[in-house]
């Protein structure tokens, strides 16, 4: 088997005339923690939907497990196993924690989406639900509202119910976005947790848990890889501190 689960090669998106994305490659390793890091406006968002198929590249491909997935459409990749979340929480506020990842857990069944069936029909999905909400730290919490936890634990919701869709590649926009220092931690615990059944890429701007977390990194910025490697290699890297810290390159390092 290929020791990289996703291969990006030469990735180009251009919206009318503007180059978010320039020839951008990337190789993620099989089994390990990938950060795609860089400046605001570096393209990083973009190229995460360039990956899972939101958005058509101009020019490259993209392979996956080693099927070229160029053209393939979003749903069709999630089905192989490679799952998103996304920067803003995406939960069912007026439905319960279980129901929340029951739903998630619908989709590989004979039956998904029928949601005219009794609930009743439904009980055989709660302990698999539970192992998942355990998984996160909030089987506690599973009769409760989306809409009545914290931030912190909606993003832990969300990622229960990625999980539930059992993906080989996870990929994570943002996972500590918006959180307090004290749902940080919890975030950090959770993805490396999850990182030992499946392959983590994530975008995240807080080097804290990049550091943390990554086994590798790239940087981006202005749409292109700058350079990939540790965090101990790329955070010293000068090209990368002027990137990021401008006329402060000299003064400090990142982190």
């Amino acid at each position: 088997m290929n020791d990289y689960i996703l291969e990006a090669t030469d990735l180009v998106k251009e919206f009318a005339g503007f180059c978010a994305v320039d020839k951008a490659s990337l190789s993620i390793k099989r089994g390990s923690i990938h950060a795609l890091i860089g400046p605001n406006g570096a393209g990083k968002t973009t190229c995460f939907s360039l990956i899972t198929k939101f958005l058509t590249p101009s020019s490259g491909r993209l392979v996956f497990n080693g099927e070229d997935i160029t053209n393939a459409q979003p749903a069709a990749v999630a089905r192989m196993g490679m799952v998103r979340s996304f920067q803003i929480s995406a939960t069912f506020a007026s439905m319960t924690l279980l129901e929340n990842v029951r739903l998630a857990l619908m989709r590989p069944t004979k039956a998904p989406y029928r949601f005219w069936r009794p609930e009743a029909s439904l009980r055989g999905l709660d302990g698999r639900a539970m192992e998942l909400l355990d998984l996160v730290g909030l089987a506690g919490s599973a009769s409760m509202l989306a809409s009545e936890i914290s931030y912190g634990r909606k993003r832990a919701l969300e990622i229960a119910t990625t999980v539930a869709l059992d993906p080989q590649l996870l990929l994570l926009d943002e996972p500590t976005s918006g959180m307090g220092h004290e749902d940080i931690q919890p975030i950090i615990n959770l993805i490396r947790k999850i990182s030992n059944n499946c392959t983590v890429l994530m975008v995240e701007h807080n080097l804290k848990v990049v550091a943390e977390l990554s086994d590798r990194i790239s940087v981006l910025t202005r749409g292109r890889i700058l350079t990939e490697g540790t965090y101990a290699e790329v955070s010293t890297n000068p090209e990368v501190m002027s990137a990021y810290l401008g006329r402060r390159v000299e003064e400090r390092a990142i982190g």
